[in-house]
């Protein structure tokens, strides 16, 4: 992020600076100090749901998306807390993108502006370790950029390959179908496992994290009993092609767990699945649809569930 923003805030300063007389030297002495972002404010009178509502469209409202001055001068880390704030505040209705869709609108107003929006997207919508990660959300981000008429065609090349994979089983539509091989050797589809629900589970041997969303599965009473049950198929992918790591590490796979692999990578080759975070969680129903994408949280898993028992 640090050497995105110094590429972005040069380019600003060679927009906006220049050179200037030691009077203008002065000026700018005097206007040092980082300028901040003040988001708008709810009227009192709104209860906390109404407020938050209004929050999802107004929020800012104070900023000047015509100031690329702003920009140059701006205190970058308390705009990226205020932006990583917004998200959080619409994050409540995670497959929403109407609010980041009109502030990308707003944010088109010059390609300066456009570009430090879209890396405060980055960072906070796209980066594999962000908490507030949402591919719906950075759906609108790429297709503002795609949409601006000051990209070339090799600048196009990453937000067109972003947005192509972000398009992947999204939730509400069905999963993409792939075949996988079981530790036995035995071949199966992703499509022909029968269950009222599937967990894939994208994991690698060896991975501290994805042993530690293992035992959380493992250890949910849940979960555990969906699967001893026959209403939980858990589906755990390796999707490169070190095969003895995969071997020695099949032990630590629960018995009751399809413990898979990717013959030929096909699924890490032709982009089926968006393998940049791993572990990855992917629950879908019984037709396949996905419910709940790339995520690494087991509770998330649990309550989408369970709403909809």
């Amino acid at each position: 992020m640090k050497r995105i923003l110094s590429i972005l805030l040069a380019a600003l300063c060679l927009a906006s600076c220049g050179g200037g007389s030691s009077r203008r030297k002065a000026a700018d002495t005097a206007s040092d100090a980082p300028r901040v972002f003040l988001p708008a404010l709810a009227p009192a009178r709104m209860s906390l749901d109404e407020q938050r509502d209004y929050l999802r469209w107004h929020y800012w409202d104070n900023f000047d998306f015509s100031d690329t001055l702003f920009l140059a001068r701006a205190d970058t880390l308390q705009l990226v807390e205020a932006y990583v704030r917004y998200v959080a505040l619409i994050s409540d209705r995670p497959n929403d993108p109407a609010p980041i869709d009109s502030l990308m609108h707003r944010a088109s107003a010059s390609r300066l502006m456009l570009d430090y929006f879209a890396m405060l997207a980055d960072e906070v919508l796209h980066d594999p370790n962000s908490p507030l990660r949402n591919d719906e959300f950075y759906i609108p981000v790429l297709q503002a950029v795609l949409a601006a008429p000051w990209y070339d065609a090799y600048e196009r090349l990453a937000p067109e390959y972003a947005l192509k994979m972000a398009m992947q089983n999204r939730v509400g539509q069905p999963a993409n179908d792939f075949t996988f091989e079981r530790i036995t050797g035995e071949r199966g589809s992703l499509y022909g496992l029968r269950s009222e629900y599937v967990l894939l589970f994208v994991s690698n041997p060896g991975c501290a994290l994805c042993r530690e969303v293992r035992e959380q599965i493992a250890s949910s009473p849940m979960l555990s009993e969906m699967i001893e049950r026959g209403r939980l198929a858990v589906l755990v992918l390796y999707p490169d092609e070190e095969l003895d790591a995969w071997r020695v590490h099949a032990g630590e796979i629960p018995p009751a767990w399809i413990n898979a692999r990717d013959p030929g990578c096909v699924v890490r080759d032709s982009g089926l699945y968006d393998l940049r975070a791993i572990p990855s969680l992917y629950l879908l129903d019984a037709d396949k649809r996905v419910l709940v994408k790339d995520s690494a949280d087991v509770a998330l898993i649990e309550e989408t569930i369970d709403r909809r028992s």
